[in-house]
């Protein structure tokens, strides 16, 4: 367990880490100011696939946030990555938002949008979902096409102290029809955390996974080998800690105190 001191690159998770909806939670602001004042960076890693990477460095702005494109990666992202690099030839059908096919255009991924001639679905979290597309997710998984989601998570936090089903509960849903269930591609699974620390050559040692979940942010951490940090101003309370088998090395109310701890003297 490092010293967050001598972290030099903060994993943030964004919804219930440091905004819920479009209000920042407190201290927020200072913290991201205060570490690129430090010289140290951070990323926005995220397993919400409804919004592209430019949707969340316009509304990461508009809350008041030090963004660029650097700063920002999110689920939709690593799925381009993984079916670039596995599905090549493949035909995808997107059960997602237009933002996240927009991302997936930045890959070498072939869409389906009427999943007629699909192989291959990608489940992700669809704030435009409808019966039409689970209807064709079901027959295409019916048909034996392979399966992928974005994310894991039941639920997305949002202003008010309110939830929303995410990409997880829609996987349930689908998983009682047809009990079939996708290989999850977002956190936990260490894959996005690997393709950061190359691309920013970054040490293990030096990196820090912050979020507000136990069984995405801080199992991502754990699985990775990097510090792993939950924060109590999201989904997980207290309660939850204590009856979770995954255990983070720093247990805090939010990223105020963070901040605390890497400027006292």
């Amino acid at each position: 367990m490092a010293d967050l001191k001598n972290i030099k690159l903060f994993l943030l998770d964004m919804d219930g880490t440091v905004n819920l909806g479009y209000d920042p939670i407190d201290g927020a602001k200072e913290f991201l100011f205060t570490l690129k004042e430090q010289g140290k960076n951070f990323i926005f890693l995220t397993n919400n696939s409804s919004k592209s990477k430019l949707d969340y460095i316009e509304k990461m702005r508009k809350l008041g946030f030090p963004c660029e494109e650097e700063n920002v990666f999110t689920s939709g992202m690593a799925a381009g990555m993984f079916l670039e690099e596995n599905k090549k030839g493949s035909k995808i059908f997107v059960c997602g938002t237009k933002s996240l096919k927009a991302e997936l255009g930045n890959y070498d991924v072939a869409i389906d949008e009427t999943g007629e001639n699909a192989d291959t679905v990608l489940l992700g979290y669809d704030t435009e979902l409808d019966y039409k597309k689970i209807t064709t997710v079901c027959d295409l998984l019916d048909a034996g096409a392979d399966y992928y989601a974005t994310n894991i998570d039941m639920v997305c936090p949002i202003e008010g102290g309110r939830y929303l089903p995410d990409c997880g509960s829609f996987a349930n849903m689908i998983e009682e029809a047809v009990h079939r269930r996708p290989r999850f591609l977002g956190k936990p699974d260490r894959t996005m955390i690997d393709i950061i620390a190359k691309a920013q050559g970054v040490p293990y040692e030096n990196i820090a996974m912050v979020g507000d979940r136990i069984y995405t942010d801080v199992k991502t951490g754990i699985n990775a080998g990097v510090t792993s940090v939950l924060v109590l101003s999201g989904e997980t309370t207290m309660e939850d800690y204590k009856k979770s088998d995954v255990k983070p090395d720093y247990i805090l109310n939010s990223v105020k105190d963070i901040l605390e701890a890497i400027t006292k003297e």
